[in-house]
């Protein structure tokens, strides 16, 4: 899945993805750049 990362400006595939759900009830996915290893997180069901 492309997320985009802050980090490195631009848009990137993210690696070790895993579905969470924010505090606030929306569903969201969370993984990690695979050049920069920051972490990454993109709005909406996967």
């Amino acid at each position: 899945m492309q997320g985009y990362c802050v980090k490195c400006r631009s848009q990137r595939e993210m690696s070790n993805t895993q579905s969470i759900t924010m505090k606030n009830g929306r569903p969201a996915t969370q993984g990690t750049c695979p050049t920069c290893s920051t972490k990454m997180f993109r709005i909406g069901k996967a």
